[in-house]
């Protein structure tokens, strides 16, 4: 089975309004997150998503969690018009306006979440993007707080997947600071900043849940 990354994320949804775009890969994993998320997410409280992309995931998981209220965000104004347009369209009542939020900038002006999840972001973008994330994480969650990651990993006690293998390539070929990261590499950026890893959950498509808690 290949990863089912794709180097184009989103495209427009041609029976839609043009702001909103369509990431494939969404409906292929929001299911199998949700179900794991059931076990992280806490019952109630502000769930901050980092790199949200075309807004799908933040819409359904909105409808999936009720007495969770979700704000979304992305570095890309054209993502952040695509989460409004889907939030619209959905008319799901606990999904917040989207921030456009940059791992890279030195600051998140936002108030305290109760648990942090991003899904597919550390491979297309430099290592200095998850060393952002992480201290942004270290500033904002409360002890015992969930971090969540979703994506394609390389590990190295466990054989590697042709298609992410595939996949590391390819993105290497648009963005040479872009690639697949290593679990152990994460691990250690989580431990410098605060963070135990307690759980590694494989996923559908060659891909891994990572959950982290603030110390």
């Amino acid at each position: 089975m290949t990863n089912e990354g794709d180097s184009t994320p989103w495209f427009r949804d041609q029976a839609g309004p043009e702001d909103e775009k369509h990431a494939p890969a969404t409906l292929r994993n929001r299911d199998a997150i949700v179900a794991l998320l059931r076990d992280v997410l806490p019952d109630s409280g502000t769930v901050l998503e980092i790199a949200s992309g075309t807004g799908e995931h933040a819409v359904y998981f909105g409808e999936k969690f009720p007495g969770l209220t979700w704000q979304p965000s992305d570095p890309d104004p054209d993502g952040c018009r695509s989460i409004a347009a889907w939030t619209k369209r959905s008319g799901v009542g606990n999904v917040l306006p989207p921030l456009q939020l940059d791992a890279l900038t030195p600051d998140w002006d936002i108030a305290q979440p109760a648990a942090i999840l991003c899904i597919n972001m550390v491979h297309i973008a430099p290592w200095e993007a998850s060393i952002g994330l992480f201290e942004k994480a270290a500033r904002l969650l409360q002890p015992g707080s969930a971090f969540f990651l979703y994506g394609p990993y390389f590990r190295g006690d466990a054989p590697t997947a042709q298609g992410n293998l595939d996949f590391d390539r390819s993105l290497k070929s648009r963005n040479l600071r872009w690639g697949i990261r290593e679990v152990d590499d994460m691990d250690a950026l989580a431990t410098k900043n605060g963070f135990t890893r307690t759980d590694l959950v494989e996923m559908p498509a060659n891909n891994l849940s990572l959950i982290y808690r603030r110390d």
